[in-house]
């Protein structure tokens, strides 16, 4: 992997350069001004670090891997320096709260900060995919697509299938006419911007998939695109924010969707991989090929419009007899027939179709039969390949609404150094980068270069064979940490506990380097990480009786204040009856009510617990004391079930290496630094991290490595300690 080749940037200036030459404001003043304009805001030195290092790999056309613990001010530690390269530069994130945040709040809050410092007003722009987008050309067909689309679909999400009746019908045509009455007025066309919003099918009437578009020269509504606005806008902006999905999509398609650029910004780049991969997957539904021969069946002869749907057909009575999961002797009988019968059919419907003239009479129409047929062959062509980069699964879910025969790559390493620091100097950024105390393993799965690990000398290793073994909680002389005194607010001190270790040492490789600017929370005071090391070792699915006698005991301490993310949803349903038959807290649960919801009432309600599970890792943000315990069951390893990466760690195995340590152990690594995260998101903040799950602590392989992944928080296994902290901040 070389560096970008034209990812250009002035000369390399010193820490604290000041205004560059020329008189061209750094990125440093530009912070100071963006921070100036908030009241009562102050420099943050890792804010401030992380801004010199960005503009240092601009200059030096070197990459950067950024580890921005909570509450450093990434955002304008990123925006600020992006401010003084030529050109657009592209922000790319994976959730759209993020998104939000930055077009919303600090984007604005910027653009007012600096306007007179580069004497003129930055601009900025969202790009979304086509997708996202009214297109007023479906709009203009979608009466007469009504009927086949909708109507008589059976919804894949509807448990047995079934038809609409009567009353959906009509509640879809009003929402049609209501996007209808919308696109007279709106100025983007953007979905997000729609309220009340509308569903998902009825947004897929009114909506086109790139791959379906005729493109605009070739529309009759080209010149009024609300999708090819968007992208005019984004090429004359100086700032572009995008998502993963969409910077995935243009790797994977050639670079042609997003703007020429030369620095790319990925935040939430620990979620980057996983886009690409679900970018690049593909799969079989049988409703899907229903739609696609229906909707192409006016264009064909009624013989080569059958075979489609015998195709179609043919793969449903394949998937109802193979079992759910991974296809590790490749594609059974019936499914492999499916495949075979389904490419032949969109082979001789594509060609029966033929090209798109100019004076097609309805090229949009066209173009879509032709998109999907096209996907779906080359679907069909993958799974029968069974090329060994690839793996193929059998999804069926537990309610048997959906079945598919789904494909996706072993790794997306090869693509992600082929394709994303081509041209430009990327900065990938995320709190959680460093697992097990370093980049390497992030590092190589962003398709980076990165040396292996070196060995620990003597005296590293003996400390480590000292420490990984089963803890009584006392190591060694500990005092208090804001223990009730000086500082009463603060959590019990911990006799013995030993402390996380702090910020990590800085990794680089051809082309790239790394930096942890670390955290303006004094993690060591302001929490205590308990691990229940004394429970036994998980081994059923569920909450196991012992931990959830644990769970009552810390919650009782606390008196609720308590977020518990659950490994499963059973987990998850097993804790919240046990606090409802056992104590008077009110318990929150998700899935009996709409998140958002559940977590309006959690924050309101200090006596209150929510619970849940993955969704909650990384979904919820409840600074101050409605939250100041986290209970997670066990460590987030990857299901036995997972595909994806059970496929990974397999072939690792094959190759003489431990899956489990190489795919396993960084997944929940990540899993379990995001759950953490949870408990301190202001320098207020006091609380317990409880894992009841023993492994932490006894595993000597891979329980160390979790813990430097970890913020920095006072570790202890003593259960007194833990529920002695829980009583004081009661108190308070």
């Amino acid at each position: 992997m070389t560096p970008p080749r034209t990812a250009a940037g002035p000369s390399t200036p010193s820490a604290r350069s000041g205004r560059r030459r020329g008189g061209r404001p750094s990125g440093t003043e530009l912070l100071a001004a963006a921070v100036g304009a908030v009241p009562g805001g102050a420099t943050r030195p890792g804010q401030q670090q992380m801004t010199e290092a960005i503009e240092r790999s601009v200059a030096a056309r070197e990459h950067l891997l950024v580890q921005a613990g909570t509450g450093t001010g990434k955002s304008l530690a990123y925006l600020a320096p992006a401010l003084t390269v030529d050109g657009p530069v592209v922000v790319s994130t994976a959730t759209l709260a993020l998104q939000s945040q930055l077009v919303e709040h600090d984007l604005p809050r910027l653009a007012d900060a600096v306007e007179p410092l580069l004497g003129r007003r930055p601009t900025f722009a969202v790009l979304k995919g086509r997708h996202h987008y009214l297109c007023l050309a479906r709009l203009d067909n979608s009466t007469e697509d009504e009927p086949e689309d909708t109507l008589f679909d059976a919804p894949a999400d509807r448990p047995g299938g079934g038809t609409k009746w009567l009353g959906e019908a009509g509640r879809m045509g009003k929402q049609i006419q209501r996007l209808r009455d919308w696109a007279e007025k709106t100025d983007t066309g953007d979905r997000d911007e729609l309220d009340p919003g509308v569903d998902d099918q009825a947004w897929r009437l009114v909506s086109m998939p790139a791959r379906e578009c005729v493109g605009a020269s070739r529309c009759p509504f080209g010149q009024e695109c609300f999708a090819e606005a968007s992208r005019a806008r984004a090429r004359e902006a100086d700032v572009v924010v995008t998502n993963h999905s969409l910077l995935a999509v243009d790797m994977l398609a050639g670079r042609h969707i997003v703007p020429p650029h030369k620095l790319l910004i990925v935040d939430e780049a620990h979620e980057l991989a996983d886009r690409v991969s679900s970018a690049a997957q593909a799969e079989l539904v049988p409703e899907q090929i229903d739609r696609s021969a229906r909707r192409a069946r006016p264009l064909l002869r009624p013989d080569v419009a059958d075979r489609l749907t015998e195709a179609g057909d043919a793969l449903a009575v394949g998937l109802a007899e193979a079992p759910a999961g991974r296809l590790t002797g490749g594609l059974p009988g019936p499914l492999r027939e499916a495949c075979t019968l389904l490419d032949a059919a969109t082979r001789a419907a594509l060609d029966a179709i033929g090209d798109i003239k100019a004076d097609d009479p309805d090229p949009v129409r066209k173009q879509q039969a032709k998109a999907v047929l096209d996907e779906l062959s080359t679907t069909a062509q993958r799974l029968l390949e069974e090329a060994d980069h690839d793996v193929a699964w059998v999804e069926k879910p537990d309610n048997g609404s959906r079945r598919a025969l789904v494909v996706a790559p072993l790794s997306v390493a090869g693509t992600l150094a082929t394709h994303l620091y081509d041209e430009r100097t990327v900065v990938a950024t995320s709190a959680t980068l460093a697992l097990g105390g370093r980049f390497d393993t992030v590092a190589r799965a962003l398709g980076l270069e990165a040396p292996p690990p070196a060995p620990p000398s003597p005296a590293a290793a003996a400390l480590a064979t000292a420490t990984a073994g089963r803890s009584t909680g006392v190591v060694g002389g500990g005092t208090a940490v804001g223990a009730a005194g000086p500082d009463a607010g603060g959590v019990a001190s911990a006799p013995g506990s030993r402390a996380a270790t702090g910020v990590v040492p800085a990794t680089s490789g051809p082309g790239w380097s790394s930096l942890d600017v670390g955290s303006p929370f004094d993690y060591a005071r302001q929490g205590i990480l308990y691990v229940a090391a004394h429970l036994p070792r998980p081994s059923v699915s569920g909450l196991p009786e012992a931990a959830g006698e644990e769970l009552l005991r810390l919650v009782g301490a606390l008196g609720g204040r308590t977020l518990g993310l659950f490994s499963s949803r059973r987990a998850a349903q097993q804790a919240a009856e046990l606090l409802r038959a056992r104590t008077d807290l009110p318990v929150l649960l998700q899935g009996e009510e709409a998140l958002p919801l559940l977590v309006r009432r959690f924050r309101d309600d200090r006596s209150s617990c929510l619970f849940g599970v993955m969704s909650l890792w990384q979904g919820v943000d409840v600074p101050g004391d409605s939250c100041q315990l986290v209970v997670i069951d066990r460590l987030p390893f990857p299901r036995p079930d997972e595909p994806l990466a059970a496929a990974r760690a397999a072939a690792v195995d094959a190759g003489g290496g431990s899956g489990f340590s190489a795919v396993s152990v960084p997944i929940a690594a990540v899993r379990l630094a995001q759950g953490v995260g949870r408990l301190i998101r202001a320098t207020g903040d006091r609380g317990v991290v409880a894992v009841l799950d023993s492994r932490l602590e006894t595993a000597r392989g891979y329980g160390p490595f979790l813990r430097r992944s970890l913020p920095p928080f006072w570790y202890t296994t003593r259960p007194e300690v833990a529920r002695g902290a829980l009583e004081r901040l009661a108190k308070v």
